[in-house]
Formats: structure tokens, sequence, C-alpha cells
């Protein structure tokens, strides 16, 4: 494979807008890509996330990620339609040069087939003992990574 040049866009959402909203929004902003002349190779809504500080009096928010390829001249606009938009509270662009990201099926359908992959195995393997827990009274708890967005600085 070689090595091609795309974009990532990562924006955050107000984190207190509906569902339908949040994927109008996501909507939209496929849409004006396409229109500007960009090429879509995937939109991701990450979910809503705790921010590393406050923004605009909200702890957290919806984050979404886009990539995609174009001349480079299409960034200005869809930036300045995220900077018109009260929703967006943070959005930022990065150059990316590698393989192009394949899209991702959504989390509620892989979630959906890791359920049944794991009801196989464990119908599969009724026979066999399960494993015994060590050190019960310890609790693992995972947080959720948090991204720092910054707004670009205009001179």
């Amino acid at each position: 494979m070689t090595d091609q040049i795309y974009y990532e866009t990562m924006y955050i959402l107000r984190p207190d807008i509906a569902e339908d909203e949040v994927n109008n929004h996501i909507d939209k902003y496929n849409k004006l890509l396409e229109e500007l002349g960009g090429k879509i190779l995937d939109s991701q809504m990450r979910g809503k996330r705790r921010l590393a500080y406050q923004i605009a009096k909200h702890r957290e928010g919806i984050y979404v990620q886009l990539s995609h390829q174009g001349d480079g001249q299409h960034i200005f606009k869809i930036e300045k339609a995220m900077r018109l938009s009260e929703d967006v509270i943070r959005y930022l662009t990065v150059k990316q040069e590698g393989p192009l990201p394949t899209p991702r099926s959504s989390n509620k359908s892989s979630n959906q087939s890791e359920k049944t992959e794991n009801e196989n195995i464990n119908t599969n393997n009724k026979s066999e003992p399960k494993a015994e827990k060590s050190n019960d009274n310890k609790k693992e708890t995972k947080e959720a990574p948090t991204l720092e967005i910054k707004e670009p600085v205009e001179s």
C-alpha cells in the first residue's frame, strides 16, 4: 500500500442536544464536505465523554470523528460552518499521511455481534469448568480517554 494524504476532523458537540439532532449535525457536515469536493472515508460518533477542562460551561461533550480526503481547500469552509454553529463547542482538523482508514461498523451492531459470539462460545463450552476468580475485593475501573482539542488561533 502506498501512503496517501487525508484529513481527520474531530469536533465536539454540546452534550445536551438530542441524539437525532446529533445525527442531523453529522449528516449536515458530511453533505457539506461532499458538496465542497471532499471524499468521506469514515465518519464515527464516538459518544459522550468528559472534557479535559470546562468549555463554555460544559463538562462533557459528544465527540465525532470525520476522516476525509480532498484538496485542502474544503477545510476552511467546513471549519467556518462549525465555528458559526452554536452546537459545536470545539473542532480540530489534522493532516494525516498513511494508509487510508477503513470505515468501521457502528458500535451498536458490533456489540450485538460480540454478544452472539460470546453466547456461542458459552454454549459450546458448558461442559468445561469455569476459571476461579482471584482478588474478588479488587474492582477494575477503566476511564475513557479524554481528547483535548484547542480551537485554532487566528492572527
